[in-house]
């Protein structure tokens, strides 16, 4: 089994991503938490800036279940269709505000449970809803969470929930609230998943990335190459 960090490891990774990143909050632009649900949901495999070009103009003229189960399917798929499963998500969108009118007074409800029995939501929309919304300490495990958890030794796992329970049980209590955002932030911009950036990252030397060392060398050499070459031909 690949080694993992120690929990006083763990306490120092956090320490120094909440120092770089005082407030963390997601990226998606909503202004309840509706409006909230429809942006995780449509965020699945588009970016986080994708999705809020295209929920401005639909946030604009439908921001509670009523208003969008009133633009209809067709109506939210013409207002979605510059990301990726656009058809889909107008179903699932439609769908979920369907169901929040008929089983939950058109309030998003405040319970996993209830959550994960909406179209198109999972335990990772779920746990984001969760924390976001309502407070509650909850880490949700994309894309960039569950390499940065692996990477790192942070928490390692095969699967978003093996990460999650890992996460869960490593991250101290006064982290768990932003555990979530420091880590996808440090994904998204640092610890790229083909070319991560371990030259400008704040918390290397508690990582266990085996090809840490590669990175790094890599980026001194590249840097040695460009002085060279600005030697050889200085700038007029």
């Amino acid at each position: 089994m690949a080694k993992g960090l120690t929990r006083a490891q763990a306490a120092a990774l956090y320490a120094r991503l909440a120092a770089a990143r005082p407030n963390p909050r997601t990226e998606l632009e909503y202004v309840n938490p509706f409006t909230l649900l429809v942006a995780v949901v449509l965020s699945a495999q588009a970016t986080d800036k994708s999705v809020n070009r295209t929920t401005k103009d639909l946030f604009s003229v439908a921001d509670t279940p009523k208003e969008m189960l009133a633009l209809g399917e067709e109506g939210v798929a013409r207002r979605i269709q510059t990301i990726g499963l656009w058809r889909n998500k107008a179903r699932n969108v439609t769908a979920l505000s369907k169901a929040l009118l008929a089983e939950h007074e058109g309030e998003v409800p405040h319970d996993r449970r209830a959550l994960e029995a909406l179209p198109g939501v999972g335990r990772k929309t779920a746990n984001v809803v969760l924390a976001e919304a309502f407070g509650e300490a909850t880490i949700a495990v994309d894309t960039h969470v569950f390499r940065v958890a692996n990477r790192t030794g942070l928490a390692h796992g095969k699967t978003p929930a093996e990460v999650e329970a890992g996460l869960m049980r490593i991250t101290p209590p006064e982290y768990l609230r932003g555990a979530h955002h420091w880590l996808i932030l440090h994904g998204r911009y640092v610890c790229l998943a083909r070319r991560p950036d371990c030259a400008a990252c704040i918390i290397r030397d508690l990582c266990v990335y085996p090809a840490k060392a590669l990175d790094l060398a890599r980026t001194k050499a590249s840097a040695a190459t460009g002085a060279k070459s600005r030697k050889k031909h200085p700038v007029k």
